[in-house]
Parts: structure tokens; sequence; C-alpha cells
């Protein structure tokens, strides 16, 4: 799962500082998403160490009776922009030293390989599912991995338009496993209706918001 909307009125690309939480409406998608799967059969609920993963896991957790179990692995990807405004034409990139971090699309330059995002989300994963062997585990994380270890499952190229990623705010990207190997990915938004239009997956983006600044 993709965690709830986060509250940042300055637009900084927050990465994994700490210090930034879900807004009122993050919660409420939070909230919208533990009731989808209270039905489930879930017994793990594991989330990355930031904040807004930890209070959007919370509501699941709760629902289902159990705690949430922190994986570092989970987390949001490094980025060398962090803390900044970020974007064409504007913020740090309007800063010649920044251009450097650039350069490579394809590994990225400016933060976490891809290849290591792989790693150690496939690691969570194959830890959760060992977890909850024969049952259901709600994973809580951020976008960029997210879509990455997905692109690896379903054998695309790991480097990518951002514009194009299927993994709106709160969101659910669902591994089927069937014994240690997975067969199936499905994508689902359950809070759909709650999330703005413009952030929705695959919504063109619209001048001064849509900006992904953590994620």
């Amino acid at each position: 799962m993709r965690h709830g909307e986060v509250a940042n009125p300055d637009g900084v690309l927050y990465g994994r500082l700490a210090g930034y939480h879900l807004s009122e409406l993050g919660r409420r998608m939070a909230d919208r998403v533990a009731e989808h799967l209270a039905p489930r059969d879930v017994v793990h609920v594991g989330a990355s160490p930031l904040e807004r993963a930890q209070e959007t896991a919370e509501p699941i957790a709760k629902a289902q009776g159990l705690d949430i179990v922190t994986d570092d692995r989970l987390i949001e990807a490094e980025n060398v922009f962090q803390g900044k405004t970020f974007g064409i034409g504007d913020g740090a990139l309007r800063r010649p030293a920044n251009w450097k971090h650039v350069v490579n699309p394809f590994k990225p330059s400016w933060g976490e390989p891809y290849v290591d995002q792989v790693i150690r989300m496939m690691g969570a994963l194959n830890a959760a599912k060992d977890a909850a062997r024969g049952h259901e585990a709600v994973l809580v994380s951020h976008q960029l991995p997210i879509w990455i270890v997905r692109s690896y499952v379903e054998k695309r190229r790991l480097w990518h338009d951002p514009r194009k990623r299927q993994c709106t705010l709160a969101s659910l990207t669902t591994f089927t496993y069937r014994g240690d190997r997975i067969v199936s990915v499905g994508y689902s938004e359950p809070a759909r209706d709650l999330v703005p239009a413009h952030l929705l997956a695959g919504a063109r983006p619209v001048k001064g918001k849509g900006k992904a600044f953590g994620a």
C-alpha cells in the first residue's frame, strides 16, 4: 500500500526527512483502506519507518488486532534533492550545481539505484510472505519503491516516466504468491474518491499541482 496524503504546504521534496505526517485527508484515506481490508485474512501489517507510512498502517493494524512491524526495507528511495523544492524550471533545477544529478535517468543519478530498491523491496515482500504464509499481509511503503518492484516483477524496464506510475495515494498493489513464487500482480484504489483528481494515477499534470514531493 502507498501511504495517504501528506501535509506539505511548502511543496518540499521530503523524501526520508522526519516530521512529515498525514494530512487530515490522508488520515481519511487510511481509514477508508482499513475498512476495505477489514474482512480480509490479514495476519501481518508492516510499514516503512517514516511517519506517513506508520500513520497509514495504524488503522489497518488496529482493525485487524495486530501490531505494526517496522521494516526499514520499505522506506522511501534516497534522493539528493531531499529537503528542496523540485521541478522543471523552478526550485532546485534552476541551480547549475544540481544539473550533474540529472544526467542519468537510467540509474538514476539523483538517488538510490533502481536495482537497490528492487533488492530491498523483494526482501520485504518475501519476509512478509513468510510471516503470513497461507494468509495475507499488508505493507505500507512509498510510490517509487512500490512502482519499481512492481516493474521488476512484471518484467518491465526500471527507468520510466514518473508521470505514468500507476500508484495513486492509498492505493493497493497486490502480489499473489503460490508457494515462494509471485504468480500475479493486482492494483486497486479503495480511496479513489478521496484523492484529488490531479493526483490520480495517469492524470495529466496541472500547473502548480501534482508534483510528487516524497511519495
